[in-house]
């Protein structure tokens, strides 16, 4: 029997008190929960201090807190997440981060890149980064849409397109987005969710939300869930975000399909118009395009697979008045099996 999943939303990169945060958590999980996310990371800035008052928080406010903190290091922010043990940075050099990515990941934590193309010093100390990763497939995620109205600030396209390099060098990471959230107070721009897709079977929902991350079930958006998954007829098999589709042959015509959510976190974000672009893009580039109007959530088209390896499925349209993405997913993978 399939493994059955909900896509939930998440906020992955905030900051409290214990850093420089100016709300606790208690403040940071109510405000949370009133934008309508499902969890947080807890990532506070090299300290997990802040991790003794989670479980109080949680059962007041029925919010997930992941636990977590941000190394801040004169070469880059790294991101950490399902660790409950402090990990040491502070030997590390421009070129050895690799050396604590076991350590780590024998935790069953995850290590991700924070915000990498942000201004650094003497503006921002460390944020830019400058690590030398000997091996991507040791990174587990990069935070390519960081802040509020991410899709518009240079650095996040930058992000965006050093991530899509890495697929197209064969590396299976994780996209996500990060408010790096310190303040309370509304804000009038757009804020981004990072869907998840939480497996039912699993009982902790840490580890499903870790587990989600890992897998890359993940979809990322300022306004409605963009989902996409692949089907075959011949196989009578169905393959979402984040999994392999394995092929007998590469001369196979799958469907594609892409939904769109326009439920999900409605009462958060607005959008200028109704038509709204989906585009399908690869490691060939972009394949196609449609435009969706409302009453329009699903397309379902046949797709040539020769030469993939990886597709996404993006959005955009207009949000306070600028043209800009809106959502993007993580990659559906491709394989035959000549290749495995």
């Amino acid at each position: 029997m399939r493994d059955l999943k909900t896509w939930l939303p998440y906020e992955l990169h905030t900051h409290t008190k214990h850093s420089d945060g100016t709300h606790t958590l208690m403040e940071l999980a109510k405000s949370a929960k009133e934008l309508g996310y499902q969890g947080i990371a807890l990532t506070d800035h090299s300290t997990m201090s802040g991790i003794r008052e989670r479980e109080g928080v949680m059962a007041a406010t029925h919010l997930l807190i992941i636990r977590g903190m941000e190394w801040t290091t004169f070469y880059g922010h790294v991101l950490l997440l399902g660790v409950d043990q402090f990990v040491d940075w502070r030997d590390l050099s421009p070129v050895d981060l690799q050396k604590r990515t076991a350590e780590i990941h024998d935790q069953g934590g995850l290590i991700g890149v924070a915000h990498p193309f942000r201004v650094g010093s003497p503006m921002c100390t460390g944020c830019f980064w400058h690590y030398q990763v000997q091996d991507w497939s040791e990174i587990d995620y990069i935070e390519v849409w960081s802040g509020v109205f991410p899709p518009i600030q240079k650095s996040n396209q930058r992000a965006f397109q050093f991530w899509t390099d890495l697929l197209n060098q064969g590396y299976r990471i994780t996209a996500v987005a990060g408010r790096d959230w310190h303040n309370p107070g509304r804000v009038i721009e757009p804020l981004a969710a990072t869907y998840l897709a939480i497996s039912e079977t699993q009982k902790d929902v840490e580890d499903r939300v870790i587990e989600a991350l890992k897998r890359g079930r993940v979809s990322v958006s300022l306004g409605p869930l963009l989902l996409l998954h692949v089907t075959s007829t011949t196989q009578k098999m169905k393959w979402e975000i984040g999994e392999t589709v394995v092929l007998m042959n590469r001369e196979e015509k799958l469907k594609i399909v892409i939904d769109l959510d326009v439920t999900a976190r409605a009462n958060y974000w607005e959008l200028n118009g109704e038509a709204l672009r989906v585009a399908l893009n690869s490691n060939l580039g972009y394949l196609t395009e449609f435009i969706m109007k409302a009453g329009t959530p699903k397309i379902i088209f046949e797709l040539e697979i020769t030469g993939l390896f990886w597709i996404r499925s993006e959005l955009y349209g207009r949000m306070q008045e600028c043209e800009t993405m809106i959502a993007f997913t993580n990659p559906i993978y491709f394989s035959s099996l000549l290749d495995i």
